[in-house]
C-alpha cells in the first residue's frame, strides 16, 4: 500500500506589535463611588424588606402596590449597574 504524503504545517506566530499593552484610563475609583454603589444596592434590599414587613403599616407604600417591587429592584439594579465601572 503506497504511502500518503505527509502534510507540512505551517507555523502559526503572533506578531509582537499586536501584543502590546493597553494602557487603562484613571485609576481606583474614590470611595464616594463604592459607598453610593453599596448603598443603592442596600438601599433596595430595604424598601423590599420593608415592604414586606410593614406595608400595612405604611399607608403610601401599600398604595404602591407591585410597584414597589420595581422600585425595590430598580435600586438594585442602579447599584448593579455602576459595579461596572468599579476599578
Amino acid at each position: 500500500m503506497p504511502k500518503s504524503k505527509v502534510r507540512k504545517k505551517t507555523d502559526y506566530t503572533i506578531n509582537p506589535a499586536s501584543r502590546t499593552p493597553v494602557k487603562i484610563k484613571g485609576g481606583p475609583s474614590p470611595v464616594w463611588y463604592v459607598a453610593i454603589m453599596l448603598g443603592f444596592m442596600v438601599a433596595g434590599l430595604v424598601w423590599l424588606l420593608v415592604y414586606y414587613l410593614a406595608a400595612e403599616k405604611i399607608t403610601w407604600m401599600n398604595d404602591l402596590n407591585a410597584w414597589n417591587f420595581l422600585i425595590g429592584f430598580g435600586l438594585m439594579v442602579v447599584g448593579l449597574i455602576m459595579t461596572m465601572r468599579w476599578r
